[in-house]
């Protein structure tokens, strides 16, 4: 893109366009009769004049000062009178795409937490993504000041920020301090909307942003590590009992001298105990199941007299004595 000029047979001054530019404003040369005015895909061109913007093209293509541009900025001073002399005027070129950026968190940021009194240490890292939404707030606020301007600044000035943001967003929506990951949307959707309110007044708008991963200090990760491993275990004794005969198997706890002679004595005591706490538990089992077997046998084994002990008769075959009516069972 550019602005040049067949008059005096030469190009312009003009900067190429890099893909990392959000804008570039060409200024401080005459515009006159038989420029033309080139626009590249994805860029706008806003022509100023003393600081005021007087015209838009968005449409890229090759565009002639006389008869395409001068109708359409007709309020400019240098136009009515037909460029008999030059006139100083400025375009600022603006990128129009949507911009990716990759961030991260320069120091550790301390998140309270009610298990660790000094904070818990957490770094983070992941992408944003922005665009040019105002004109002429951007104008006001960067263009006005500056010649060029790049995603390395836009990005400096986000992380500036950031840390704040991220201390923020965890303390609210972080529900548990050792898996954040699994709230990464809703922290990142609420810093998204802060960084968007940051960065208002610059015209900029940031369309994404988004949390990539957590990381903790080694120590701090390795119990996360290690309570999930423990969580994924359903029976304990089990575990334990498998842990002991492997190492026992594996011979890493034999022939080392004491210390390991040792070990695997304290490791077969373990599984003796062990073993014989399960045997007595199956043998209370069974005793407690037979129980009621057994008075029902003893029940079954009582017999009936053949005489009444109450009158001497002959017992009949029911239970109560058929002359004195005394119980016989």
């Amino acid at each position: 893109m550019g602005i040049f000029s067949k008059q005096f047979a030469n190009l312009v001054e003009w900067q190429e366009f890099r893909e990392d530019m959000v804008f570039y404003k060409w200024s401080n040369n005459e515009i006159k009769k038989g420029s033309r005015l080139i626009i590249r895909p994805g860029q706008d061109a806003v022509f100023l004049y003393n600081g005021k913007i007087e015209g838009i093209f968005k449409d890229e293509g090759d565009y002639d000062i006389e008869s395409q541009i001068i109708p359409f900025l007709s309020t400019l001073k240098g136009f009515k009178f037909g460029f008999k002399t030059g006139m100083r005027a400025e375009v600022l070129f603006i990128n129009t795409k949507e911009f990716i950026v990759k961030w991260g968190t320069q120091n550790p940021i301390n998140i309270p937490a009610p298990q660790l009194p000094g904070g818990i240490p957490i770094r983070a890292n992941g992408t944003f993504t922005f665009k040019v939404g105002d004109y002429v707030r951007l104008i006001d606020k960067i263009a006005g000041i500056r010649q060029a301007y790049y995603t390395e600044d836009v990005r400096l000035r986000i992380v500036a920020v950031l840390d704040q943001l991220l201390m923020k967003w965890i303390s609210k929506e972080g529900k548990d301090m050792f898996n954040l990951q699994a709230n990464s949307f809703d922290i990142a959707a609420g810093i998204r909307s802060d960084l968007d309110m940051q960065l208002f007044d610059t015209g900029l708008n940031i369309t994404g942003f988004n949390i990539m991963s957590f990381t903790y200090p080694p120590e701090i990760q390795a119990m996360i590590n290690k309570n999930a491993s423990f969580s994924m275990i359903g029976n304990m004794n089990r575990y334990q009992q498998a842990s002991m005969t492997e190492g026992i198997s594996s011979g890493k706890v034999r022939g080392g001298g004491t210390a390991s002679d040792m070990a695997g004595m304290i490791l077969g005591m373990n599984m003796a105990n062990q073993m014989l706490q399960n045997i007595n538990q199956a043998n209370n089992q069974a005793a407690n199941s037979a129980q009621p077997q057994t008075g029902q046998g003893q029940g079954e084994a009582k017999k009936k007299p053949n005489y009444c002990p109450n009158c001497g008769s002959k017992a009949s075959e029911g239970n109560f004595c058929t002359h004195c009516g005394h119980k016989l069972v």
